[in-house]
């Protein structure tokens, strides 16, 4: 028994080390930073190795700032700023920034100048909305995507830098309840939308 219970200390060890450095050492062998791993509406998204990764910030040539280069934010920005003809008033922050919790449901979020929307909404998500997610115990800086299809009880999307094993695109459950749209994800703290 004592045996058994010193095993099983060791892999949760080791599994807690393999997490911590991957975030700061790209652990993938089949991937290098900056490869192409997909794309939506012409918007190209990379590979950015470790989650806390940074290779540069990414400027627009008009002065623009998309982020940190591979960056789940730099991507959706680079989205917004190159599909939609987007530019944030407030274009700095991390991913769980992108939520202001004091701004009510459905009403404009000034510093991205976007009609913002809780988990938990009157309005359904929609192609192209920004899902934000909040921090969590892996990543303090929250996580952001883009939302590429909606169907009557799913939403998928598409994101950049969600760990170097992790795919470009994920599924998540979408119910309807009492008139309000939620996605069954407590990480999810809502969508923006450009209207």
């Amino acid at each position: 028994m004592k045996r058994k219970l010193i095993i099983f200390g060791l892999l949760i060890l080791s599994s807690v080390v393999f997490l911590i450095v991957s975030q700061y050492v790209n652990t993938n062998p089949f991937r290098s930073v900056g490869n192409t791993l997909d794309s939506f509406n012409n918007v190209t998204v990379y590979y950015n190795g470790a989650v806390n990764n940074v290779e540069k910030r990414n400027v627009t040539k008009d002065g623009y700032n998309l982020g940190l280069q591979y960056q789940c934010v730099e991507f959706v920005k680079r989205y917004y700023y190159e599909y939609l003809q987007h530019k944030m008033p407030d274009s700095y922050g991390h991913a769980k920034d992108f939520f202001n919790p004091n701004v009510k449901d459905g009403n404009r979020n000034t510093q991205r100048n976007l009609i913002q929307y809780t988990n938990g909404s009157l309005s359904k998500p929609k192609v192209n909305d920004i899902l934000v997610f909040q921090a969590s115990w892996y990543n303090s800086f929250g996580h952001v995507a883009i939302v590429m299809e909606v169907t009557e009880d799913e939403v998928i999307i598409i994101q950049q830098n969600a760990g170097p094993f992790s795919n470009t695109r994920a599924t998540y459950e979408l119910v309807q309840e009492n008139n309000r749209w939620k996605i069954l994800d407590n990480q999810v703290l809502g969508w923006l939308r450009k209207e």
